[in-house]
């Protein structure tokens, strides 16, 4: 019986020993100084093999945390692999991290030990010291140091099972302090059984998928999504450095890809390209994301010739309650992403608690079918049973995702909840309004959030981030054409009342937009001399 993450690894790496696990194309291989090509499954066994004696000869076992500072290498899976097959549990750490942000996490996590690039090894010492925890630190290119032994020594790996913590990952923390994740055994080898049962639009092959993906390894979509469904149904993980526009499709060709992961701004930047000849010629079947812009997403699928299938999920539901529009109609363009499957049970809510009726949106809430509302579903937040309770409570997971359901039972995604501005008792999504600013051509990119105002409660203020500078003289121009362009495409109430012209946008070190302190920058910049006030433009059209 498979009981862990390594034990599904070692049992498929025994099936078909020297076919590819692993394939790194020549840009990551550039970017990371390491060999271009594939890496078998018998090559990369011995090497977990490696390092998991290394491990348990240094005295590492069940009920510690290691975390791994190393990108999205092929070495980060060696090692996760490795120290799971000794119940430890692994706490990966975004390489864009700093003094503050390390710190917080090293302390909170009590990793015994972090394994990390070579140059970053002074950052987590500095960073263990602020926590005031000790912390052992090793780099890649030396030997593992021996873990301090305390008491009676106990058979490494003897107490690890479906139910032992796997990982400790990290919500991007948009509104306050990241919150540590505890995601078990059970977790991963259900979002690697789940990928790997779909059928419809995503039939996954046994052994001939090739999954390309940009996406970090520090993150719950790459971990435990492409990762897992590798080790469950065989195949080849070609995992890049980054998402490179330029060289993208030549790694999807060189590496053979059959099924391709994306987020939302993908899409829009390849799109950006010239149409050619080549765009069609690939492997690729399917890809598997969220967040395509509606405009972008049948462009997208008639031009390159594969369906985008938007799927939901969150790091602390992982695929216990994943939804995904696998199957026709996709509603493509919509922001639809299917039907809920017999496995999980669908709450759209309002304020009060009440169900919201078809068209209406709703947060959504979820939870396990069966007696078990939080099977596979993550144990909870670390140090936080407070925080863990409340978004169980009621018996429901709370999402915090505003969702409209229509009368098929098909679900659209809306927005987050706390981007949702709520202006003379209209709701309207930050995102929906961002996705149109963001057409304009004056505008690289864009942030809205709420501002106060004293008649509606809410105005919609929106932060540009200009493709080219602005002058002063020219804000009040450039700002009109920007709510033009919005008031043509959106109901009026929606339309940005300010614009204000910034050089940056709040994000996190995930790049994610950091609502928080967005909404609380929206609240200062009215009356400033960069952002103008245009509310006299929104009026109802008649």
């Amino acid at each position: 019986m498979m009981n862990t993450v390594y034990q599904r690894f070692i049992a498929t790496a025994t099936q078909a020993p020297g076919d590819d696990f692993l394939f790194v194309d020549a840009v990551t291989a550039d970017a990371y100084g390491i060999a271009a090509g594939p890496v078998s499954w018998v090559a990369a066994a011995a090497e977990v093999e490696r390092l998991r004696a290394a491990y348990a000869q240094a005295g590492y076992g069940h009920g510690q945390r290691i975390g791994l500072l190393l990108e999205n290498r092929s070495a980060f899976l060696f090692h996760w692999f490795a120290l799971n097959g000794l119940g430890v549990s692994v706490v990966p750490i975004n390489a864009e991290m700093r003094s503050a942000e390390l710190a917080y996490l090293v302390g909170h996590s009590e990793i015994c030990l972090a394994v990390t690039l070579p140059g970053r090894e002074g950052d987590l010492r500095a960073a263990a010291a602020a926590a005031g925890v000790r912390c052992e630190v090793a780099t890649l290119d030396a030997p593992i140091p021996a873990f301090p032994r305390r008491g009676k020594e106990q058979e490494v790996g003897a107490l690890a099972d479906a139910k032992t913590e796997c990982a400790l990952l990290y919500t991007s923390g948009t509104t306050g302090r990241p919150k540590g994740c505890s995601l078990s055994n059970e977790y991963f080898l259900r979002a690697g059984q789940w990928y790997a049962d779909l059928d419809g639009v995503c039939s996954v092959r046994p052994g001939r998928e090739r999954i390309i993906t940009p996406l970090p390894l520090n993150h719950v979509n790459a971990m435990a999504f492409s990762a897992m469904v590798v080790l469950t149904a065989g195949g080849c993980l070609v995992q890049l450095d980054r998402f490179h526009p330029r060289s993208w499709w030549q790694s999807v060709r060189d590496s053979r890809a059959t099924i391709v992961h994306y987020l939302g701004v993908m899409p829009a930047m390849l799109l950006a390209a010239p149409a050619g000849g080549a765009d069609r010629e690939h492997a690729v079947r399917w890809a598997f994301g969220a967040g395509v812009d509606r405009k972008n997403h049948g462009a997208f699928e008639e031009r390159f010739g594969f369906p985008l299938v938007e799927a939901w999920a969150m790091t602390e539901t992982g695929a216990a309650a994943c939804v995904m529009a696998n199957h026709e109609p996709r509603h493509v363009g919509t922001s639809c992403f299917g039907k809920p499957e017999a496995f999980v049970e669908v709450r759209l809510v309002d304020e009060q608690g009440d169900e919201v009726p078809p068209g209406v949106p709703g947060e959504l809430l979820v939870r396990s079918a069966g007696a078990d509302p939080r099977r596979y579903f993550f144990s909870g937040y670390l140090k936080d049973e407070a925080a863990t309770a409340e978004v169980w409570k009621g018996g429901w997971f709370r999402t915090g995702d505003m969702v409209r359901r229509d009368s098929e039972g098909l679900l659209y995604f809306v927005d987050r909840k706390k981007n949702v501005i709520r202006r003379s008792g209209e709701n309207i999504s930050a995102v929906e309004v961002e996705s149109v600013l963001n057409q304009h051509p004056a505008v690289k990119t864009s942030a809205v959030a709420a501002t106060p105002d004293e008649l509606r409660g809410d105005e919609v203020l929106a932060c540009v981030i200009a493709r080219d500078p602005v002058p002063p003289e020219q804000r009040a121009v450039i700002a009109q054409g920007i709510v033009e362009h919005a008031l043509g495409q959106l109901a009026y109430y929606k339309a940005p009342g300010y614009v204000a012209f910034v050089d940056e946008l709040p994000l996190t070190t995930s790049q994610k937009i950091q609502r928080g302190e967005l909404r609380e920058l929206a609240r200062t910049l009215p009356g400033h001399a960069n952002c103008i006030d245009l509310r006299a433009m929104k009026k109802r059209q008649i």
